[in-house]
């Protein structure tokens, strides 16, 4: 009955015909406070949930907040770790939650965020560890946010580095994995290649074009990636929900950049 409940979680985050999914994370809050968009957490949920995003990520504290009551569904992923750009170092991240703390606060997944190359590495992967046979047990679905950042790494988007953390989210039994996109189509398919579980794409620092945002997630899926866990580019989007439904187009339903361009240009 595990399998099957893990499963079940996984359709809630995941569309269960294309394999694929939209991810908003929101979960900034602790690492830069209460930026722009998410201001108001409910506001936010109810934008990207109408544009039909498969699932957001937030912290323990933000679920009651942004719980709605009403509306359109959308999974809920609670983020188990966090740092704080205030710290000494801020790519130190420690676990502040956990799987049962989640399952209690609702979640159809958990999420975990580790950076590899810097002095911290160890006690990030040990928690990480943990928290996967947490995970397993409990058939909770676990996406690792996985990223090569530190004093060791000279190019976090340098696809060797992408690449061995891509993998090492699927060696230590993450069901999802979350990395940087590395460019091309080509380097990108190598990450995918190298990684036993679905991989998606994070958003990076906001960006002033749409047309390359879109760019981006139409290049990762036609690398065999699994979709996008995308948010200051969405949150932060003149209209979010728009922004969204302009994905979810080339995610879920094939469509080309034009195509999902031209919709979101004439909803503004």
């Amino acid at each position: 009955m595990t399998f099957l409940g893990k499963q079940i979680r996984l359709e809630r985050i995941m569309d269960r015909n294309t394999g694929r999914t939209v991810i908003v994370p929101m979960d900034h809050g602790v690492s830069v406070g209460p930026i722009a968009g998410l201001e108001n957490i409910r506001n936010a949920v109810d934008q990207v949930a109408a544009g039909g995003a498969n699932a957001i990520v937030e912290h323990k504290g933000m679920v009651g907040a942004g719980h709605r009551g009403g509306g359109r569904d959308i999974g809920l992923i609670v983020h188990l770790s966090a740092s704080t750009g205030l710290a000494v170092h801020p790519h130190a991240k420690t676990l502040v939650c956990s799987v049962e703390e989640a399952i209690k606060l609702g979640a159809d997944a958990v999420s975990i965020h580790v950076n590899l190359g810097n002095g911290h590495e160890d006690r990030m992967l040990e928690d990480f560890g943990k928290v996967s046979d947490q995970a397993r047990r409990w058939g909770m679905p676990l996406l690792a946010m996985i990223y090569p950042r530190g004093e060791m790494i000279a190019d976090e988007y340098d696809v060797e580095a992408v690449r061995h953390a891509a993998r090492v989210g699927a060696e230590l039994g993450a069901d999802l994995v979350k990395v940087s996109y590395t460019g091309s189509v080509d380097s990108f398919s190598r990450v995918v290649e190298g990684c036993s579980v679905p991989v998606v794409i994070a958003g990076g620092p906001k960006m002033d074009s749409d047309r390359h945002i879109l760019e981006m997630v139409k290049a990762s899926v036609d690398a065999g990636g699994a979709g996008v866990s995308i948010g200051r580019n969405v949150f932060q989007h003149r209209d979010p929900a728009a922004m969204v439904r302009a994905m979810v187009m080339i995610v879920h339903c094939g469509a080309g950049v034009e195509e999902a361009l031209t919709a979101l240009e004439n909803v503004n």
